[in-house]
């Protein structure tokens, strides 16, 4: 028990979390005054997931048919894709109303990185300056649950690659720059990353 709590971080919607925290602390507070466990609560820290609303903008529901089946979307687009736009769409603790041109405009992105050619010449200092950047803004991002704005930088990267064409129009990194960027980009994409 004193290895394993208090909780680390709690995530969860707002609508389901609140009674599963009454309900864990309720318990857990019990048990603390009883002396079963050692940490007066349960979770140190808690982050809210935004509702993701039906194209409509009501809530997704059976009952209103707005319903989107993520193995749909998974067999259309992949499932990268679906990690991309879900992580992209808004703020994490924000809702927002899904979108299936914003779900393409994922995939174009993801087709994007899968467009850069390997190349064995070094892309030169501003693309891995850049490419520190982006670095150092996903990692920080990712620490604070902002991955649209994790996104968004990586995005601003691949769009610098892609101004960075060479004479024959072909945009390309070399193995380094490559194998760094696939690294920031595997918690989004990740089987694109392994590929």
């Amino acid at each position: 028990e004193k290895y394993w709590l208090p909780v680390d971080f709690y995530v969860g919607g707002a609508e389901h979390a609140t009674r599963h925290l009454i309900y864990a602390r309720f318990w857990h507070k019990f048990l603390f005054d009883i002396g079963v466990v050692s940490h007066e609560e349960p979770f140190k820290k808690l982050q809210h997931v935004g509702l993701i609303m039906g194209e409509d903008g009501r809530k997704m529901s059976k009952r209103w048919g707005n319903v989107i089946n993520p193995d749909d979307i998974v067999d259309k687009f992949g499932a990268d894709s679906l990690r991309v736009y879900e992580m992209f769409m808004s703020p994490f603790s924000e809702p927002c109303a899904w979108s299936t041109n914003g779900l393409v405009g994922a995939r174009k992105f993801l087709d994007r990185i899968t467009n850069i050619k390997l190349g064995t010449a070094s892309d030169g200092g501003s693309l891995r300056s850049l490419l520190h950047k982006t670095i150092k803004k996903v990692g920080g991002d990712i620490e604070s649950f902002k991955f649209n704005t994790a996104i968004a930088q990586m995005m601003i990267f691949v769009n610098a690659v892609y101004e960075a064409k060479d004479e024959l129009g072909v945009a390309h990194l070399d193995s380094e720059n490559f194998a760094n960027f696939s690294k920031i980009l595997a918690p989004f994409a990740l089987h694109l990353a392994e590929e």
